[in-house]
């Protein structure tokens, strides 16, 4: 087999996942099936060196197409390695298309893998959790700047020097937190639509036949990118809900409209095979190497010519800052968990969403490959262990081929699995929730959000959590929102149009709110709660205070946990800042602690204090600027500094202010 002219050995990665003092995960894309050695070497330690062969637990090897092999590699350390101190890793491949080249490193296929200086990548073992970087949505064709460069820039400040090498006094990050929209598969660029393809085709990923489509249109995924006209136009393809069934009229008011909600649907993604390059092309800077140039296609509208045209400057700038993403997931132990917009906007909103996209045969294809992808990219990495048992099957299954029966199984399959939460055993530990597929139906109408997670799963967390002093949790949504909002999404669910608002969000349903609620207030419950949000597209942060706790059985006056809501959104994608102004000023003003308003609507028993954006205008508790969220953590895991790194390269942290709490 001879190696593919102009496609470099690694086309993504490597990524570092899931790592302990016994175990080392790492995922990287290749071009070709190949056997690995990996190096690692700790300050003051002897070195290790693991020569893996694909097909074995220490090295899982999938393929994906003619030119694509997914590896990862997950090594159990005899010797424990040390935590808190720097561990140089060479990764080397011997590939299966080229074995008279011998072993490859990165100074052959990613020579900017490495920071200025130093000649290998690294990291630390994440084990007390000092510091933490975490944030959601970044979408590519965003104007706003990619939060990930600042995370970058943040790391390549704190490497360790000569004068430290092997110790963390320079506040070298513990983790990076991914929580949910690492991709947009339901809102693509046109550009990116095209570089997808030509991509695809090169790679020679299988080729998908799609069922449910009208006679006369395209009916496979390489025919709907080889005939042309579909460019901003794939919404037409979705498909539509039955104006006969009687709860979509109640929910639409009886008017036809596509299951897949996003106003920016336009470009939806289909196939496994675009969702596949999709996620290399975000990650990347190799597989747009000899990419075509960006040319708009004949008969797009003036006002599609022009969107194609500013599409175009903006992925010039994003795919040149990629070698810095690229090389910022090299060196941090990187968690991931999906939400909608890696799979389709409203994903599972409601029970009504639910049965009409699951009972259409395109819908539940395009949303099971989104889920195969996901797994794939993001889910395999966060529990390899348990992607090995629950999901490996599945996801060969359906990408030997695509298509068929055997997919559609596979889909099934991935489709009722309750496992993709996870957790990581750090101090304070990771608690990771899946938001999406476990969630409670509403009972009174089934148009009405579901709430995020159903009362199993909250017993499940509340199982989790016992015995623990502090916790690290991870929630897409947060749990504890911005309240004018919430009052938004609640009225236009009750007139009847919760998908004109997104209307997802914990307190929306009774038994949800109640539950999570109820696992805060738990006698045995952690007395630091940490959580960790993104999705909304702006950042702020909440001290929060129940004043409702179970009393203790020793007759002790209980103590009320200590719970701050930390939302970081979006990596790259932003509000429109008058209308983030309008709905900062006018929650401040409906609902300050004197509010009549704020009175009136206060149902659970908390106490919320906003914390303010150093440097922004009097008053503005939300900071709508594109970035990447910045904890620090005592020894007892509560927060000693909460900031925002933007992507234009300020760090500005959120102040308590005591004075500005409310009852909630």
């Amino acid at each position: 087999m001879q190696p593919e002219k102009g496609l470099p050995a690694v086309l993504a990665g490597p990524i570092l996942r899931k790592v302990t003092p016994d175990s080392v995960a790492i995922w990287l894309a290749v071009r070709a099936s190949a056997r690995v050695k990996l190096e690692l070497q700790a300050e003051a330690e002897e070195a290790m060196e693991f020569i893996l062969t694909p097909g074995t637990e220490e090295l899982s090897c999938i393929c994906a197409g003619e030119r694509l092999h997914y590896l990862l590699i997950d090594v159990p350390i005899d010797t424990p390695l040390p935590a808190e101190t720097w561990i140089s890793y060479r990764l080397s491949l011997e590939l299966e298309d080229d074995p008279e080249s011998g072993w490859q490193d990165h100074t052959i296929w990613a020579p900017d893998l490495t920071y200025p200086g130093v000649s290998r990548p690294g990291f630390m073992v994440p084990q007390r959790i000092k510091s933490l970087l975490h944030g959601s949505c970044r979408k590519p064709h965003s104007e706003a700047g990619d939060g990930l460069v600042a995370a970058d820039a943040h790391l390549k400040a704190r490497l360790p020097t000569s004068e430290t090498p092997g110790t963390n006094e320079e506040g070298w990050p513990s983790l990076l937190v991914m929580s949910g929209d690492q991709v947009y598969v339901d809102d693509v660029a046109g550009p990116m639509v095209q570089a997808i393809g030509a991509l695809a085709q090169k790679l020679g990923l299988h080729d998908e036949t799609l069922s449910g489509l009208d006679t006369g249109l395209p009916d496979s995924g390489h025919a709907l990118h080889t005939a042309g006209g579909y460019l901003y136009r794939r919404d037409g393809l979705l498909p539509k809900i039955d104006q006969n069934a009687r709860v979509f009229d109640v929910l639409f008011g009886g008017t036809s409209k596509p299951i897949f909600t996003s106003l920016h649907a336009r470009n939806h993604l289909f196939t496994l095979a675009e969702m596949l390059a999709m996620y290399l092309l975000v990650w990347s800077p190799a597989v747009w190497k000899d990419m075509p140039e960006f040319q708009a296609p004949e008969g797009l509208s003036d006002k599609e010519m022009k969107m194609y045209a500013e599409e175009t400057e903006t992925l010039k700038a994003f795919v040149a800052d990629l070698p810095a993403v690229r090389r910022l997931m090299a060196h941090l132990p990187t968690a991931m968990i999906f939400d909608d917009h890696d799979v389709t906007d409203d994903w599972n909103l409601s029970l009504a969403w639910e049965q009409a996209a699951y009972g259409h045969p395109l819908a539940r294809r395009v949303i099971g490959n989104a889920i195969i992808a996901y797994s794939l990219n993001q889910g395999w990495g966060n529990c390899p262990q348990t992607f090995r048992k629950t999901q490996e099957a599945f996801v060969r299954d359906a990408l030997a081929d695509p298509g068929s029966d055997r997919h559609d199984a596979a889909i099934t399959a991935l489709l009722a699995l309750e496992e993709w939460d996870y957790q990581w055993q750090t101090d304070p530990p990771l608690i990771v929730l899946d938001t999406r597929t476990r969630r409670w139906r509403s009972e009174r109408n089934s148009h009405y959000p579901s709430g995020l997670l159903d009362w199993e799963a909250a017993t499940d967390l509340q199982s989790h959590l016992r015995g623990k002093n502090s916790v690290l949790l991870v929630s897409a949504a947060p749990i504890f929102g911005v309240k004018l909002i919430e009052a938004v999404q609640k009225f236009f669910t009750v007139i009847g149009k919760p998908l004109m608002v997104d209307a997802e969000y914990w307190m929306a349903h009774a038994g949800t709110a109640g539950a999570i609620l109820n696992v805060f207030r738990h006698r045995n419950t952690p007395k630091h709660f940490v959580i960790l949000s993104g999705d909304v597209h702006y950042s702020f942060v909440y001290d929060v205070e129940l004043r409702q706790v179970t009393p203790s059985l020793n007759g002790d006056e209980p103590d009320s946990p200590q719970i701050w809501q930390i939302c970081s959104s979006g990596i790259k994608n932003i509000w429109p800042e008058k209308l983030i102004r309008v709905f900062d000023f006018c929650n401040r003003w409906a609902f300050a602690p004197r509010s009549p308003l704020n009175w009136f609507t206060k149902r659970r028993g908390m106490r919320v204090i906003p914390r303010k954006p150093v440097g922004t205008p009097h008053g503005q508790r939300i900071l709508n600027a594109s970035g990447i969220g910045l904890v620090e953590l005592d020894e007892t895991g509560a927060p000693t500094s909460i900031c925002q790194l933007t992507a234009d390269g300020r760090k500005v942290p959120f102040e308590r202010r005591e004075k500005e709490a409310r009852l909630d």
